[in-house]
């Protein structure tokens, strides 16, 4: 299945960033949360699994989680 998320021009004008970047940014912050596998992440930021990782360690995020 599909979900749509809309996010509104407003909001991505105050925080500065595009859509892609807003994406990139949310999947970022799933996968860190433990929400999202890596594979799911990245594809929804539509990114490659390294250019996925090289977003993370951009952002200070482990690119890998260690234990449970």
């Amino acid at each position: 299945g599909l979900m749509s998320l809309v996010i509104p021009d407003e909001v991505l004008e105050a925080s500065g960033q595009t859509e892609q970047e807003a994406r990139v940014e949310i999947a970022c912050r799933m996968y860190h949360a433990e929400k999202w596998s890596k594979q799911v992440a990245s594809r929804f930021a539509g990114l490659s699994r390294v250019q996925f990782e090289a977003a993370l360690l951009d952002r200070g995020l482990p690119w890998i989680h260690i234990g449970g």
